[in-house]
């Protein structure tokens, strides 16, 4: 099953530890599918969602639709973490391209990113 960054799937989180997600829920695969082809274990990296409101930049809202989410949820970047994809029950559907780009920023952020990611300047020209 090859899976695309973005896609929605249902994992079963179990076991797990302190505060971590945990149980079967949605999750969203943020791996790049060519690096995990490339990889010698068949981990993917994913954040878990919940239904759950949180405020800010780690916490980015994702609406019902395409994806395959039934309800308003909401992304847990600071939950990110790999998995093996034998974790994986069914894949629903893909975030929208403006929601993957809220996950993103959230990822940028949380990994310390921001700074390198941010675009270059542009000269000034007179």
């Amino acid at each position: 099953m090859r899976l695309l960054r973005g896609t929605v799937v249902l994992l079963d989180l179990n076991p797990t530890r302190g505060h971590e997600q945990r149980g079967v829920r949605p999750c969203i695969i943020v791996s790049d599918p060519e690096v995990v082809a490339d990889q010698r274990y068949s981990l993917l990296c994913i954040v878990p969602v919940t239904g759950t409101p949180g405020q800010g930049a780690l916490y980015p809202a994702l609406g019902p639709g395409p994806s395959g989410l039934t309800k308003m949820s909401y992304a847990l970047i600071d939950h990110l973490r790999s998995v093996d994809k034998r974790r994986v029950q069914r894949a629903f559907g893909l975030l929208a391209p403006s929601e993957l780009r809220a996950v993103d920023d959230g990822l940028a952020l949380f990994l310390g990113f921001g700074d390198r990611l941010a675009p270059e300047p542009t000269p000034h020209v007179q």
